[in-house]
């Protein structure tokens, strides 16, 4: 047991802080709504109700797709984009999908490789990209629940204010849902931009995510 809280501590650390966060939010969320509704002469709802409810759907999905869409991007770009010094970025010389033996598959695999590695046709070629197409799944499948979501929470203020509610292909288009979306869509390419950028020049000693203290700053694809 204690070894495999050691081996799985990254994993299990921010799965727990994940779940805080999300039953925080839940809790929050559902104290914000329940004044709104008092203050609009309307009657409180129930936790339960609140996490089964459009608002919160979309306030969740909207924050989902975006952290997605920023690991999909981020996985896809360093494969042919690089940064010279920082940690973030493959090394110069490296862009591409690289050879069979850099990737170890096929003749190059090794008996701890991947069953799929090993083998060719379209087995392989799924493996080599299972993790992009991963992330892009996640990131339409919440992308899409958020514009469910939001239209149905859209709609709902529609009513309350005694406008009428609009279809789906419409809340698309919308300012609301570009504006849920762009919102989020910003502060993740922020944030990937200036870790990239950040790790060139500065450290942080012991992390993965930082070269070592000692490496030049033109170093680059070292990490710590």
């Amino acid at each position: 047991m204690k070894e495999a809280l050691k081996n799985n501590g990254l994993s299990i650390f921010f799965g727990l802080i994940f779940l805080l966060a999300l039953l925080g939010q839940a809790l929050t969320g559902q104290a914000l709504f329940n004044e709104e509704q008092i203050a609009a002469g309307l009657g409180e709802i129930s936790f339960a109700q609140y996490v089964t409810s459009s608002s919160f759907a979309v306030d969740v999905s909207e924050n989902w797709q975006s952290e997605y869409l920023q690991f999909l991007l981020y996985v896809f770009a360093t494969i042919w984009l690089v940064q010279k010094g920082s940690p973030e970025s493959k090394e110069l010389d490296k862009t591409g999908l690289e050879t069979d033996e850099d990737q170890l598959v096929g003749q190059y695999s090794n008996a701890k490789s991947p069953a799929w590695a090993k083998v060719r046709g379209w087995r392989r070629t799924l493996f080599s990209n299972s993790l992009g197409l991963t992330m892009g799944l996640i990131f339409l499948l919440s992308w899409f629940v958020q514009s469910i979501a939001g239209n149905s929470a859209y709609n709902e203020e529609q009513l309350k204010n005694f406008q009428a509610p609009v279809a789906w292909p419409e809340y698309l288009v919308s300012p609301e849902f570009w504006n849920r979306t762009l919102q989020n869509w910003q502060s993740e390419f922020l944030a990937v931009g200036s870790m990239v950028v950040l790790s060139i020049y500065l450290r942080q000693r012991g992390s993965p995510e930082s070269k070592p203290v000692g490496s030049a700053h033109d170093d680059t694809g070292t990490t710590g």
